[in-house]
């Protein structure tokens, strides 16, 4: 929503209902700096940034909200129009075809408008609760049926698209923000949700723009979830503002660039820096000595420092199995030296995470292991 890494905006966690705090209002967000080039602007589904009057969409730039303030796993989930609440108790397997119901709606009021549309689905997060037109129908289970209606959902987007005359000068984004929790599956990428290997942090991104992005087209570089920020500014003739982590990946969309030249990116897990990506280097400094969804250890769950950090050429090996490090010392140093440089320029919370972290001794274990503090 902002282009900036989350630590810079302060909002690194789960925001849980009786959260008195949420992202900033003086933050520059994408519906802000569409408005200023005459977008409508609409939030649709779950908003999870602060479920507080201050911080809610409208708070944020938004002109229309419909949805509910957090994840569909909590309760109580009112579901709010604007900030006005129209049902305390949401009926979660009507959640979907209510969302496309709002989405349609505010694309068939646009007429001549440039509009932005942030249609952001509860599914499939659980508890999966497909709504009784798609229950049973998929023939894979639960989860088969409520993807199946989010597909039917985006089907529906599409067609509005198509008979409002629009969508000749769209673009559509589809995606999503983690990879699978311990009931699914990453493929044969390794970890998953709550994890910064690739398993945790990849996920979909489909871009659709006929004219524009070529069809059937894989772009193979390097992109985040920061860059929607400057590609949508982009595209609308809009200024940044204040300096964003994210780039403008439009050109790579549509196959003018193999690859954006950027800074390399630092994956965090709270105010915890555990992983820097550039290119088709991917090294690994620090990591929990648990998983996420284990039982915690005695002492609890801790970030800890890799004896030696572990390099992987994600281009070659996406499962992040063979550390090249030893082979490729010039280039972890000078990674580790890219990563001392862009800590001056983030919060004093990580830093202090990140001399917590160096401040444990870390064990002698093999590439790929969890890590252990010396003496446990």
């Amino acid at each position: 929503m902002t282009g900036r890494y989350p630590v810079r905006t302060g909002v690194v966690n789960v925001l849980m209902p009786s959260e008195k705090k949420g992202l900033s209002p003086t933050e520059r967000t994408m519906p802000r700096v569409l408005k200023e080039r005459g977008y409508r602007t609409a939030a649709i589904g779950k908003w999870h940034l602060g479920s507080q009057t201050g911080f809610l969409p409208c708070d944020h730039g938004f002109d229309v909200f419909y949805g509910v303030p957090y994840s569909n796993d909590m309760s109580p989930l009112p579901t709010l129009a604007n900030s006005d609440v129209v049902d305390p108790a949401s009926s979660l397997p009507n959640l979907t075809i209510g969302f496309t119901k709002h989405a349609l709606d505010f694309i068939g009021r646009q007429g001549e408008n440039p509009f932005f549309l942030y249609l952001a689905h509860t599914a499939p997060h659980i508890p999966l609760t497909p709504s009784d037109a798609f229950r049973d129908k998929s023939g894979q289970g639960l989860y088969g049926d409520v993807v199946m209606e989010m597909d039917w959902s985006v089907g529906q987007v599409l067609d509005a698209l198509t008979e409002k005359g629009y969508n000749e000068n769209t673009l559509v984004i589809f995606t999503s923000d983690n990879g699978p929790w311990y009931q699914g599956s990453a493929g044969k990428l390794q970890g998953r949700k709550g994890s910064t290997y690739e398993g945790g942090v990849r996920e979909p991104f489909i871009a659709r723009f006929p004219g524009a992005i070529p069809a059937g087209s894989v772009a193979q570089g390097v992109g985040s979830m920061m860059d929607l920020l400057p590609t949508l500014a982009g595209l609308a003739g809009a200024g940044i503002g204040a300096a964003v982590d994210g780039v403008d990946i439009w050109p790579m969309l549509t196959g003018q660039a193999p690859f954006i030249e950027r800074d390399p990116l630092l994956f965090f897990d709270g105010w915890n820096l555990q992983c820097v990506r550039w290119g088709q280097w991917k090294l690994h400094l620090s990591r929990y000595n648990s998983y996420a969804w284990t039982v915690d250890p005695p002492g609890g769950r801790i970030n800890l420092a890799l004896a030696h950090p572990e390099l992987y050429d994600i281009d070659a090996d996406g499962t992040e199995s063979y550390d090249r490090a030893p082979s490729k010392p010039e280039l972890v140093a000078n990674l580790k030296k890219r990563v001392d440089q862009l800590l001056l320029s983030l919060p004093d919370q990580v830093r202090a995470a990140w001399r917590d972290t160096l401040a444990h001794i870390p064990q002698e274990t093999p590439a790929g292991a969890l890590p252990l503090e010396e003496g446990h």
